[in-house]
């Protein structure tokens, strides 16, 4: 799961009165609601969002966490507080958190950062990394916290910060995470700078990796999905903010076909409702193929695959090695009063929502 300071901008999800409304319009809208928090504002929003993820049956966050410095760029005394003010939030409301901190260099290539994006950027790839190594010593020995890394997107990195972020993320055994292929806009512009596609120019910078998370992938095409799978890379579907946006629907056929492990995320908090994003592993599909059902695992139900993909995989692409705890859900709800026991997996996940979770049990 991803998200936080653009959960200050949920109640503003589909109100917009403009003649011409977009992904870039509602960025603006973040961006302005990025530049009003400070750290204790940061610790106050996080700390809600986190509370809406854990009464819904979270117990990992992966936070792409943009914030770093003050709204006109000027680094904190402390440089790491705004990290601290989230991951305190987090373990306030029982959550693990893998806290990816995010690289932003500029507004797309050529460009510098715009006015809304100066407190996400630093000058050098070096001074992240400089806030990595000391995140990393801080919390060694926090069993709850992960620190990893976030090249935001080829459009805010350049193809060299890439590879030096991602050659200490291997070095290291990192995750790291990135948004690709989200918006035609993006690819475009990756296609002028380097002559290749976003996930093209990853998987020749050698970005791709079991420890790499693309984010959205909506716009991937087959032949950047076996780059994926052959990588044994993730991609995390927020399905949710993605319909939200209008992103478009990743092709989640052939994401599976090659290989690719699926996981699941929330990003923008327009709805905070893991079991809506996890059925949309299928769902959507269905919207694109218009088909009934789109896969059919030879192991498993669908149903079991799509839990294990929303779970484990999501662990697993935040660094963790397990769930770390099971969620608790009530048999005596409502929804569930007609299911057999040996349907209830395939209930909860196609039918499921927050209201079935009584609470977390932690391992």
């Amino acid at each position: 799961m991803r998200g936080k300071a653009q959960r200050g901008t949920a109640p503003l999800a589909g109100g917009s009165t403009a003649q011409s409304d977009d992904f870039w319009t509602w960025r603006g809208q973040m961006y302005a609601a990025a530049t009003r928090m400070d750290p204790e504002s940061t610790y106050q929003v996080a700390k809600i969002a986190y509370a809406e993820l854990a009464a819904a049956g979270v117990r990992t966050v992966g936070e792409f966490h943009y914030l770093h410095h003050a709204p006109d760029g000027t680094p904190y005394d402390d440089r790491l507080i705004l990290s601290h003010a989230v991951i305190r939030a987090a373990k306030e409301c029982g959550l693990r958190i893998s806290l990816l901190r995010c690289a932003y260099f500029r507004a797309g290539p050529g460009r510098p950062p715009e006015p809304g994006q100066r407190r996400f950027c630093d000058p050098t790839a070096d001074a992240v990394l400089r806030d990595v190594d000391d995140l990393r010593a801080f919390y060694k020995d926090d069993p709850e916290v992960v620190i990893g890394l976030a090249p935001h997107s080829v459009r805010a990195v350049p193809p060299a910060f890439f590879k030096e972020i991602s050659e200490y993320a291997r070095a290291h055994d990192l995750p790291i995470h990135a948004h690709v292929s989200e918006q035609p806009r993006e690819d475009d512009e990756c296609v002028a700078e380097t002559g290749r596609r976003p996930a093209e120019l990853l998987a020749e910078l050698g970005v791709l990796s079991p420890r790499f998370v693309g984010v959205h992938g909506t716009q991937l095409l087959p032949h950047e999905a076996k780059l994926f799978g052959e990588a044994g890379a993730f991609l995390a579907v927020c399905a949710t903010t993605e319909r939200d946006l209008g992103d478009g629907l990743p092709d989640l056929a052939s994401l599976r076909d090659a290989g690719v492990r699926l996981c699941t995320g929330i990003d923008s908090h327009v709805l905070t409702d893991p079991f809506d994003d996890l059925r949309s592993l299928e769902t959507h599909a269905r919207l694109r193929t218009k088909k009934r059902v789109t896969f059919q695992p030879l192991t498993e139900s669908p149903a079991e695959a799509l839990w294990r993909e929303g779970s484990l995989h999501g662990a697993l692409a935040c660094g963790f090695s397990d769930v770390g705890g099971s969620v608790l859900l009530d048999r005596e709800h409502p929804s569930l009063a007609l299911v057999d026991d040996a349907d209830l997996l395939d209930a909860v996940v196609f039918s499921g929502s927050p209201a079935l979770v009584r609470g977390l049990r932690i391992d």
